[in-house]
């Protein structure tokens, strides 16, 4: 029984009198593709809620912005106005190993994208033959003979071609799924970048710091060899005892060997800045300078720039974009695939007749497979899916939480630390006042030069303490940035 179409079917193209002709059977065939196409299984993505305060506690005045994943960051670091750092920032993107690999990483996804989308298109391949053969008889000569008619060369050349229809969205699943993870990795590419960036802007102003606490402790070594010469003098003019140059000279080996251990630390930051920009550190140095980086301004009423700007949470949220359409992909296992298969070409016993019309053959036809029992396979994938989109929620959440925590971490570290600056920088003044007038005292011979040690030492805690305060303001301004994805413009 068949489906007579209109008068076009009745020609010799019929594949039966009265029958569906081969080109109205590939037509309806693709009509009923494109219907059922329409169907894609699985939920559609919904970019998931998060808690979003509406400005910043530690900042008042800053308030959310629209998301913007792939806003430009720019050379952020040159807020310090520092032309070293500059240069070796420059030096990130081309030579840092993490970021080389962040790009392998992207580059790859990219592929996997390309390759997803193939599936939509059919499999096309060729094959030529020639073949010889025979049966029974004997060889004479090279020359086979038989009673069943001997030896024959046999010519094919065929043209096959396959195609899966997505019917139910399988494949469309597949390439969002990619494309949402090569989104992902390109996050990934941007948080290796800007992680590298960061750290090395860390390394670089602690390294500066600790130049500027060398300097402070050359300059108290030689304050204390000029004491230590005043004690040595009135030592042997008989005006004091020989404990006082002990003392001295006990205090100015202990600042010396402070001194000294500076360079531990620093070496170690010069090392880690060139790892960061891919040199070996026998191969790389900076040289100290007399200028520490300038604090940068932190404006007070910027908008919250945190969804917009943060690679590692648009990365979070990318996966968890894939992980629904992953959802969709095993789903689609349920239903059965229809796969499309069609072969054409020639075949003949003889070169010269090759492709003549009587030696043309064909075939065309659709399969379809379904699985009946798979002992659960299926579910247990559908649930593994969902299990991983409900996980791939939970951690874009928590990276989301995590960064507004980074904010308010280092905007209280700021605010704060302005407070203690000001109150360090009074007892620096209060200490070296004090440690002027102990001295005259004990030139004068009113205390013991226990008081002016006592003096001494303590401003040059004051002062060692007022550097480690503004190695914390540049740290905690360097991590605001970076914690805002790159700046707040």
């Amino acid at each position: 029984m068949g489906i007579k179409i209109n008068r076009h079917c009745e020609r010799s193209e019929a594949i039966q009198p009265g029958l569906l002709c081969r080109r109205c059977l590939l037509a309806m065939t693709i009509i009923i593709i494109n219907v059922l196409a329409a169907c894609t299984v699985g939920p559609d993505y919904v970019r998931p809620t998060t808690e979003k305060p509406a400005e910043f506690k530690e900042s008042k005045g800053w308030k959310q912005a629209q998301p913007q994943d792939n806003a430009i960051r720019g050379k952020w670091w040159e807020i310090f106005n520092d032309p070293e750092l500059n240069k070796l920032e420059e030096q990130v993107d081309i030579s840092n190993p993490n970021v080389k690999a962040a790009e392998a990483s992207y580059r790859q996804a990219r592929a996997l994208v390309s390759e997803a989308r193939a599936g939509y298109f059919p499999t096309i391949s060729a094959n030529v033959s020639q073949t010889r053969s025979g049966a029974g008889g004997s060889t004479r000569n090279g020359t086979a003979s038989s009673s069943f008619g001997g030896v024959g060369n046999f010519y094919d050349a065929e043209v096959d071609a396959s195609w899966v229809p997505d019917i139910w969205g399988r494949i469309r699943r597949t390439v969002e799924e990619n494309k949402a993870q090569a989104q992902a990795s390109a996050a990934d590419l941007g948080a290796a970048k800007l992680s590298a960036q960061a750290t090395l802007a860390t390394d670089y102003l602690d390294l500066r710091i600790a130049d500027e606490q060398k300097r402070l402790l050359d300059s108290t070594v030689k304050n204390y060899e000029r004491a230590l010469q005043i004690t040595e003098n009135l030592y042997k003019s008989g005006v004091n005892a020989q404990s006082d140059v002990l003392q001295a000279k006990t205090q100015l080996e202990s600042t010396q060997a402070q001194a000294v251990d500076i360079g531990v630390n620093r070496a170690q930051l010069e090392h880690a800045i060139a790892i960061l920009i891919g040199k070996a550190p026998a191969d790389f140095s900076i040289a100290p300078v007399n200028v520490v980086p300038d604090l940068p301004a932190i404006p007070v009423g910027v908008p919250s720039a945190l969804l917009e700007r943060r690679p590692d949470i648009s990365g979070a949220e990318r996966r968890a974009a894939a992980a629904n359409a992953a959802i969709g992909v095993a789903k689609a296992a349920y239903f059965p695939d229809l796969t499309l298969t069609a072969t054409g070409g020639y075949q003949s016993s003889t070169l010269a007749n090759w492709f003549s019309l009587p030696n043309r053959v064909w075939t065309i036809g659709p399969q379809l497979a379904e699985t009946l029992f798979d002992a659960g396979l299926r579910k247990a994938q559908t649930q593994a899916a969902i299990a991983a989109y409900d996980q791939a929620v939970a951690n874009y959440r928590q990276a989301v939480l995590g960064g507004f925590q980074e904010v308010e971490d280092n905007l209280a570290a700021l605010r704060i630390l302005e407070q203690e600056t000001d109150m360090q920088q009074h007892a620096v003044t209060d200490a070296q006042a004090a440690a002027k007038i102990f001295l005259n005292q004990y030139k004068s011979g009113i205390v013991s030069y226990l008081n002016v040690i006592t003096a001494q030492n303590t401003e040059l805690t004051n002062e060692l303490t007022a550097l480690n305060i503004r190695k914390q303001r540049l740290n905690a301004a360097a991590a605001l940035i970076t914690a805002l994805g790159g700046g707040w413009k």
